[in-house]
């Protein structure tokens, strides 16, 4: 029986324990890598939105408090579609947030601007 192993990503001869995969840290990194580069590449381009979205909003509030039209948002590159949580208050009025950053929908084509208090969760 043959002790002679390789690596399941280059290929190279392996040395050491008996149950080892890859002949080195970076061959081992970059099969990981291979292996959930689509789920990455997904999750990255949702954080990309995410982040954007709450770029929009702080810059669009500075003060902590702004009211601003929708059409501000869209024109800023806004996508509603992708938002980190919501809260509803005791009232019912639903605020959507970007991690810190939220707005609530005021009607007829305008937006409250306000950044998440400790309380929010």
């Amino acid at each position: 029986m043959s002790d002679k192993r390789s690596c399941d990503e280059c290929g190279a001869t392996i040395y050491g324990r008996r149950d080892k995969r890859f002949c080195s840290d970076q061959c081992r990194t970059t099969n990981h890598n291979k292996t959930y580069a689509h789920s990455n590449t997904y999750m990255r381009k949702i954080n990309t939105i995410l982040k954007r979205n709450r770029k929009i909003l702080a810059e669009l509030n500075p003060n902590g408090k702004a009211k601003v039209m929708r059409d501000d948002l869209l024109l800023n590159g806004f996508n509603f579609y992708y938002f980190t949580n919501t809260y509803t208050t005791k009232t019912g009025k639903s605020y959507v947030f970007c991690y810190d950053q939220g707005y609530l929908d005021l009607g007829d084509g305008w937006y409250a601007l306000v950044v998440k208090e400790s309380y929010v969760r």
